[in-house]
């Protein structure tokens, strides 16, 4: 009877008396607050921010792009406000999964972790590809292949997944070297354009591009940039997925969510406006002869050797934001593999021996986004962008509206770190948000997807995958969640898992 329950897929109740034993697994506790707001903040990375979206976002809105960027920070310091004031009563590895798990159910958690997943994954890829196009640009190729690219990212891959998995130490040292680099590039830099290589003039962020105006720029190029911009500010939510791994994760992670979104938000309002203000001609970038503004910026001021010197720390800063992101994806895979509401949530458990690492969970994730980058469109960059801001804002509305429905229902109690007599007001502007950013990402736009069905891409992507998470749910819980761990976890610190 035993084999005919396996065969079927069904585990028997010896089977779930084992798995139930997995309540005690946890991660081991290495993080302070200077380490997660490093992870934070190369998680969102200024200097990735800007070198993925500016080419995108100026060809299609011109100089005007930039004031959609202070407009998008507002809106996702308010969600980080809310992630955070959730984050301090629950905070547990796995962060947008383990809130919305128990704000709502669990299986209101499997989407939250199914968007999530996949939004960062897409992201991985975004990096990856991204940053092979900053390798090749050292060693003086500006026009790789899309293979040469694919190739070269999946090198990347390999290399920031070892990394992940070498040890803490390894993370946090290259997290603060990153951010080394990140200063360099982003206000020294932006400060040396800014002062003695201004082309353009402050008031060309107010104009709209090329020949359209009024309403159909608000309409039409602004809302895109408001779309792209949304990449810039997305990651912030990591110090949470290693709640676990941190000493007082209550008081400390919803410190460093929202801190450090706005120490990055500033510094990419300050790097994108030096970069607009020297870009020698913003023309060329309007009608596609320049490809890659930044580049044209430092070769143009700066001349060959110097740009490639900034290239290097451009590339320091995509393989510590791959990093970064990897480190949150897997904790959530890792937490929802410990709730067994994963396929193959035996393989994805596994722990390295002595730091106590999801390294199977790194693993999946690293070979995903190697293999996305070998898809062949010539809008695949655009795509992969906007893919990913989907299931970022996707997997930050779940929880946001989480927390609108138990504040409506007068049932929120707050942890340590609380947003007090605001919390109500914050909550539900942050949740007005996410549906107007998630719509605005999701619209169908030939300028970024490309033409015909490609306008269309965001929303069979999502689609595609909401049906597909939707079918997975229904398998998992067919047993009507009897195998799914229902205790309290041990050995959590500081933590109230009261139900609503």
């Amino acid at each position: 009877m035993a084999e005919d329950h396996k065969h079927h897929g069904v585990e028997t109740p010896q089977e779930i008396a084992e798995d139930k034993a997995d309540s005690h697994l946890t991660l081991e506790r290495g993080f302070n607050f200077k380490t997660i707001f490093a992870l934070s903040f190369s998680d969102v990375s200024p200097i990735v921010s800007i070198a993925t979206v500016f080419g995108l976002i100026l060809a299609i809105c011109g100089a005007g792009f930039w004031t959609a960027m202070p407009i998008v920070l507002g809106g996702q310091l308010l969600v980080a406000a809310v992630l955070g004031d959730v984050a301090s009563k629950y905070p547990l590895a796995g962060s947008v999964y383990q809130w919305s798990r128990y704000l709502v159910n669990p299986r209101y958690g499997w989407f939250t972790a199914w968007a999530y997943i996949w939004g960062l994954t897409l992201a991985l890829a975004t990096l990856t590809y991204g940053g092979a196009g900053f390798l090749f640009g050292i060693f003086g190729n500006d026009s790789p292949s899309h293979t040469q690219l694919a190739v070269v990212a999946l090198l990347l891959a390999a290399f920031g997944s070892g990394l992940n998995i070498a040890g803490r130490k390894i993370l946090k040292y290259f997290f603060y070297f990153s951010i080394a680099a990140e200063v360099i590039c982003s206000v020294v830099l932006g400060t040396i354009l800014l002062v003695a290589y201004r082309v353009n003039p402050i008031s060309a962020i107010f104009h709209s591009a090329g020949g359209t105006h009024g309403s159909a720029y608000l309409t039409g190029p602004f809302l895109a940039a408001i779309a792209v911009a949304g990449w810039s500010f997305l990651g912030f939510e990591a110090a949470g997925s290693v709640a676990e791994e941190v000493n007082k994760p209550a008081r400390e992670v919803p410190k460093a969510i929202f801190f450090s979104l706005l120490a990055v938000g500033l510094i990419i309002c300050y790097i994108s406006l030096a970069f607009t203000i020297a870009e020698p001609n913003i023309s060329d970038v309007l009608s596609g002869k320049t490809l890659s503004p930044i580049a044209a910026t430092l070769t143009a001021h700066f001349g060959s050797g110097v740009a490639r010197g900034f290239q290097i720390l451009f590339l320091v800063g995509f393989v510590a934001s791959f990093m970064a992101v990897q480190a949150a994806v897997s904790r959530c895979i890792w937490a929802n593999a410990r709730d067994r509401v994963l396929p193959a949530h035996r393989f994805l458990i596994k722990l390295t021996k002595h730091e106590k690492l999801p390294y199977n969970a790194i693993l999946f994730t690293g070979v995903v986004a190697a293999a996305i980058p070998f898809i062949n469109s010539p809008k695949v960059y655009g795509m992969l962008i906007n893919f990913t801001s989907a299931g970022f804002m996707l997997a930050y509305a779940l929880p946001v509206f989480g927390a609108v429905w138990v504040r409506s229902r007068g049932k929120w109690t707050p942890g340590p770190w609380t947003l007090g007599k605001w919390g109500v007001l914050i909550t539900y502007a942050a949740a007005v948000w996410l549906i107007f950013e998630v719509t605005n990402v999701m619209w169908p736009r030939a300028e970024l997807y490309g033409s015909g069905w490609l306008a269309w891409s965001v929303i069979y992507m999502v689609g595609g995958l909401a049906i597909l998470g939707l079918l997975l749910n229904l398998w998992i819980y067919r047993d009507g969640g009897v195998h799914v761990r229902q205790g309290v976890l041990e050995g959590i610190e500081d933590v109230d898992l009261t139900a609503k």
